[in-house]
């Protein structure tokens, strides 16, 4: 198969109902399939073939699913790229994946160049609204080349966290069973479903849940060029949107704009929203519900996983706090659990094929077919997860374990606090402290005594943050997710 066939299909099916669109401008499925055809056409003009690899960097543009199925449709491999990454970072990803093309949007085609320069690897700059330019002299649509299931479609690079980004390698069939997991399993899409596009296209998340699952199921995508809650709204209510897809930032964006905003926006067409790339507060969950009256399902996923492989299932009962269940196919359990609480393995149809030429780190990652997430996590007795925290941000304070999710989950019980991170910062002594860096709400006042008082009440004296900070905002990667590994202690400590 190839994932492209997900869009030959929609446009077989449902060529005349709209695909995708951003603002006033739209492409039907037919019109998305031809132009995704003479993209084909122009890649095989240029020698790009099965296997080649092909850089896409792009916001949320039109133009993006567009290239995306193109690539695809001429057998070669997607690499999506960050359009904020710098000629450093771009030129690590060119180089590692041997990329043969990289499609980059006219706004950042200088960063492009100048990355790609010393590669050899050509750049071709999209300009928003000159697709027709571009494919000229291709008219005709290429069919798409056949691809086995386990054949690479998709190099995703990871954030990096721990050394140089690897690339995830991704297959057609792990895409296409996760986008189809997301979309009809979970989210029940049908054609007359509109989901929001504001997670970023390049990521896993926006790239399989929103417009992939959309793609599967005929339904219509309506994008964000970017997230801004003001605008989210806006969209819901006059696009009529009916699947809400974001992270905890965005939830708590949305709700900070509804609360404040004197026009009230009718989001009654909501009828599910889903929350992943981190764990989602109760305490936000709950009073997103209240006031949008829409259920939030929360899962856990990363790039190695496709994305997908739990989450709190439509069919079953709803546990806040709880990434849920595996799904279909997949498998789950902890590794060397102590008190309960273990690395958290995963198992099944959307575990990568591996990091791309990177053996030694795949044979560390995947053992035995499991997949070691990096994540701590506790099951319950119905086989519900629970994400602890991440491996890596444990913080060992006296000897004692501090889980800093726990912490956070707390102070976003505080009603002036918008936004929380824990990280342990170094103390001779007990080896760690517990810090808690916060973002208040618009409005509200609240001091770091105050906070630090609110947490040791509700938690064991080792448990609570004896520094407090307060920041304007946290930093936040592409899909809005907090940077803990950009959080420094501030100078005047």
């Amino acid at each position: 198969m190839n994932l492209n066939d997900f869009l030959a299909r929609a446009a077989t099916e449902h060529g005349h109902r709209r695909a995708v669109e951003l603002g006033e401008q739209g492409l039907s499925y037919a019109e998305l399939a031809t132009l995704a055809g003479r993209t084909t056409a122009l890649l095989a003009a240029r020698g790009v073939g099965p296997g080649d690899r092909v850089g896409l960097m792009l916001p949320n543009l039109l133009e993006f699913p567009v290239l995306y199925y193109g690539v695809l449709g001429a057998g070669a491999v997607v690499v999506p790229m960050n359009p904020l990454l710098k000629p450093r970072e771009i030129a690590h990803q060119v180089c590692d994946s041997g990329m043969a093309l990289l499609l980059a949007w006219d706004g950042v085609a200088d960063q492009a160049r100048a990355g790609a320069d010393d590669t050899g690897t050509p750049v071709v700059p999209i300009v928003p609204g000159g697709l027709e330019t571009l494919l000229a002299e291709h008219p005709d649509p290429t069919a798409a080349v056949p691809r086995k299931d386990d054949d690479l479609a998709v190099v995703l690079y990871t954030s990096g966290t721990t050394g140089a980004p690897k690339g995830a390698m991704l297959t057609h069939a792990n895409v296409a069973r996760n986008a189809e997991i997301g979309g009809l399993t979970l989210l029940r899409l049908t054609p007359d479903d509109v989901v929001m596009g504001c997670l970023p296209l390049f990521h896993a998340f926006g790239q399989s849940c929103a417009m992939n699952a959309a793609v599967a199921a005929g339904a219509r995508l309506t994008l964000l060029a970017r997230f801004d809650p003001g605008q989210a709204l806006r969209t819901i209510d006059e696009r009529r949107v009916t699947v809400f897809e974001g992270v905890p930032t965005m939830y708590a964006a949305i709700l900070a704009e509804h609360e404040r905003s004197a026009e009230q926006r009718d989001t009654s067409s909501l009828r599910r929203c889903i929350s992943g790339a981190a764990s989602l507060p109760v305490e936000l969950l709950r009073a997103f519900e209240a006031a949008f009256g829409c259920p939030i399902l929360e899962g856990f996923g990363m790039s190695e996983t496709s994305p997908i492989a739990s989450f709190n299932h439509p069919d079953r009962p709803r546990k806040p706090g709880s990434v849920g269940t595996p799904v279909e196919g997949v498998e789950m359990c902890l590794l060397d659990p102590v008190d309960g609480v273990g690395e958290l393995c995963v198992r099944g149809h959307n575990v990568m094929a591996g990091y791309w030429n990177r053996p030694e780190a795949t044979a560390e990652t995947v053992v035995d077919g499991w997949l070691r997430t990096g994540d701590l996590a506790r099951v319950d007795e119905d086989g519900y997860y629970y994400i602890v925290d991440r491996k890596k941000d444990l913080i060992i304070r006296g000897g004692y374990n501090v889980y800093p999710r726990e912490i956070e989950e707390v102070l976003y019980e505080h009603p002036a606090v918008a936004e929380a991170a824990v990280i342990g910062i170094a103390q001779p002594s007990l080896g760690e402290e517990v810090a808690a860096v916060v973002a208040l709400r618009p409005g509200a006042a609240a001091d770091a005594d105050e906070l630090r008082e609110f947490v040791r009440e509700r938690v064991a004296a080792y448990k609570y943050p004896r520094e407090v900070w307060l920041v304007d905002a946290l930093p936040k990667g592409p899909t809005g997710k907090i940077l803990k590994r950009q959080i420094a202690a501030p100078e005047s400590r």
